[in-house]
């Protein structure tokens, strides 16, 4: 039997959702070990001057507790 935990981030990129939830990945795999998923929570961006600059995603990462 396994027992999965499920942690919330933030993530910000100036390219895109997807490299906004790459990076995200990427980085919490530096300090979670097994992560087996991400659903992503929520999306925004940031604008200014009529042009978006930065988008963020919320994730949920789920990963399994040793």
């Amino acid at each position: 039997m396994s027992i999965a935990k499920i942690i919330e981030i933030s993530c910000i990129s100036k390219r895109s959702f997807e490299d906004a939830v790459k990076r995200g990945i990427k980085r919490a795999s530096e300090t979670v070990a097994g992560i087996q998923s991400a659903w992503v929570q929520d999306m925004e961006v940031f604008v200014a001057k009529g042009k978006v600059t930065e988008y963020r995603v919320k994730l949920k990462l789920t990963f399994v507790l040793k």
